[in-house]
């Protein structure tokens, strides 16, 4: 299993559950911290979602599983490596980064990927040393989508709150010292194709000293969009609240977040480096002959000051050494999870794919266990077929190869040890932990460098 997240973990999960199978799994990650986006991905603020972790935990403790931590895919260990040492492998990456708006600016100072902000704050060790301009008062968020709402909540939260979370340190001190008060979320369609979630969208009208704004005229919904959500209980429940927002008489809050429908980015405008400005333009939707509402330009423009620009209108996945790649779809091709040769093409024996690697980027944490099921479902229906398993294919083989190539590599019980490490220094600040965010710190106090606690 080549990643630790939650795909990779739920489609474990599921072979592991089967009682008519004989089955060892070992499950490989870059970073010495396994759970993947649970850790790195959700936002601070929302503790019960990253509860999933105890789910995944149990998944890990199950003595048929091993985890190697601190392993990179085509350095430590190849493809060819897997497919001589395992059965079956799957590859569980997710989308490893992000789509760009492609319009002109993108590339200065204070224009960033929104997913670069979200792994800053988490403590993500390559993006902990990243160094976030919040000297602004105005900050854009290009996306509708739950990431867009994430940054949007963290960059206007009362620094008090999120000091309560296992919000990285770096992250909370420099949101101590942000002079950003707004936030402007541009959405480049209307609001029935936004895909934020109900509740995330609640939260935002939610937060002390946060006043949010939405233009009553950009709710007002064409034929076919009135059509969908008169059918969508999602979206239904997101016009609802948007109205409710609205509706709000304008107070005297701090900080306050403004929506913005039918509004792309056009240019970015530096000033002294970086970012100082952005153009808008508007836009209408129009249905293309495959059906999709897409936003047309209508030539009107505004230029809007800010200071900072996080995208959010996708992501993608990357490709990995040696294994095939649909670079148009920026997943790896498969067949309901059975890894393709090309896409299009024939089936690739004994590999698969689960999560956003397999499907692209869709969905919630939750997703990846139909996804996973999936996918363990065709292992099962292809293990039959298998042939008996030669010398190369044995446990100790791996480990072997590891202890060569990467002597550093983590196991459970490492990963234990600094999750205890992080919970005790968090229990003494009243917080769920406090994250180490840099490998070398990791590894030090697991015991695998010098001067471990």
């Amino acid at each position: 299993m080549v990643g630790a997240g939650p795909a990779g973990l739920f489609t474990t999960d599921a072979l592991c559950r089967r009682d008519d199978l004989s089955v060892t799994v070992d499950v490989f990650d870059r970073w010495p911290t396994p759970y993947g986006l649970v850790r790195e991905g959700v936002a601070p603020d929302h503790q019960s979602i990253k509860a999933v972790s105890r789910v995944l935990e149990r998944v890990l403790e199950d003595p048929r599983v091993r985890f190697f931590g601190n392993v990179t895919f085509g350095e430590d260990v190849a493809r060819a490596d897997l497919l001589r040492h395992y059965d079956q492998v799957v590859y569980a990456v997710g989308a490893q980064t992000d789509r760009r708006m492609e319009i002109p600016g993108e590339d200065l100072a204070g224009s960033w990927p929104a997913t670069d902000f979200v792994r800053w704050y988490n403590g993500h060790p390559e993006c902990a040393d990243l160094a976030f301009d919040l000297s602004a008062e105005r900050a854009v968020v290009v996306g509708n989508g739950n990431v867009a709402v994430d940054v949007t909540r963290i960059l206007v939260s009362d620094p008090d709150v999120l000091a309560k979370t296992d919000i990285a340190d770096h992250a909370l001190e420099a949101l101590r010292g942000s002079r950003i008060r707004e936030v402007v979320m541009l959405g480049r369609r209307g609001p029935a194709q936004a895909k934020f979630t109900n509740a995330e969208l609640k939260e935002l009208g939610r937060l002390d000293g946060v006043d949010v704004r939405v233009d009553p005229a950009e709710l007002e919904l064409d034929a076919e969009s009135a059509a969908t959500a008169a059918t969508d209980r999602r979206v239904t429940r997101n016009l609802e609240i948007l109205s409710e927002f609205a509706g709000r008489a304008p107070s005297r809050a701090g900080r306050r977040i403004i929506f913005r429908f039918l509004a792309s980015p056009v240019e970015l405008v530096g000033g002294g480096g970086r970012v100082a400005s952005i153009v808008i333009g508007r836009n209408r939707l129009a249905r293309r002959p495959s059906g999709y509402l897409s936003a047309v330009g209508t030539g009107e423009l505004q230029t809007l000051e800010a200071g900072l620009v996080l995208r959010s209108v996708g992501y993608r996945g990357v490709a990995l050494p040696d294994v095939p790649f649909d670079e148009k779809r920026g997943i790896i091709p498969n067949a309901a999870g059975r890894v393709l040769d090309a896409p299009g093409g024939d089936i690739a024996p004994g590999e698969y794919a689960a999560g956003w690697i397999k499907r692209g980027p869709s969905g919630i944490i939750g997703t990846n266990k139909a996804c996973g099921a999936e996918t363990a479902a065709a292992m099962v229906e292809d293990a039959a077929a298998l042939e008996a398993g030669g010398p190369e294919r044995h446990p100790d083989r791996v480990a072997e190869l590891l202890a060569e190539r990467c002597p550093e590599c983590v196991r459970f019980e490492d990963w234990r040890r600094l999750d205890r490490a992080e919970r005790e220094a968090g229990e003494a600040l009243g917080r769920p932990r406090v994250k180490v965010v840099r490998v070398e710190e990791m590894l030090r106090i697991m015991g695998k460098r010098g001067g471990a606690e």
